[in-house]
This record gives structure tokens, C-alpha cells and sequence, in this order.
């Protein structure tokens, strides 16, 4: 048997386990269960949110540099043209 195959066995017994604890807790432990599930979701959204904000934070000043070196070049081409005629 390789690794993964090992490492898929091991992963589908804790699954099991957990399902088989998950199923026999109490009903307040269940809503324990759920109430952490439903915290790990919500920090992950802000986290993948706050990431995408950087991103787009990024990507405009990006963008505005590029403008920025976009028009000093206009502006070297204009003078060069005026120096020339």
C-alpha cells in the first residue's frame, strides 16, 4: 500500500470517528459543533474579503503608476517633437 492510500484510510477512519462521536454527543455539544463550523466559515470570508480588497488595492495603484509613467513618456515625446521642428 502507498502513502496516499494510507493516508486516505486514516482520513476516512477519522471521518468515521467523528461522525460516530458527532452522533452520539448531546445536543448542546452538536450546537457547540455547529457554532464553530459556522465561526471558522466567517473568518475564512473576511480573510478571503480582506485579501481580495488588497488585491484590488494593489492592482489600482498599479494601474495609476502606469498611468503616471504613461503621461511623463507623452510628455518627453512632445518635447522632443517641439525641440525638433
Amino acid at each position: 500500500m502507498g502513502n496516499k492510500t494510507k493516508g486516505l484510510l486514516a482520513l476516512v477512519g477519522l471521518g468515521a470517528l467523528a461522525y460516530w462521536k458527532y452522533k452520539n454527543s448531546s445536543p448542546e455539544q452538536k450546537q457547540m459543533v455547529k457554532d464553530k463550523f459556522n465561526n471558522a466559515k466567517d473568518n475564512l470570508n473576511k480573510w478571503g474579503n480582506d485579501i481580495k480588497d488588497r488585491a484590488n488595492t494593489v492592482a489600482s495603484q498599479v494601474q495609476d503608476k502606469a498611468d503616471e509613467f504613461k503621461n511623463q513618456a507623452q510628455e518627453t515625446v512632445n518635447k522632443a517633437q517641439e525641440t525638433v521642428s
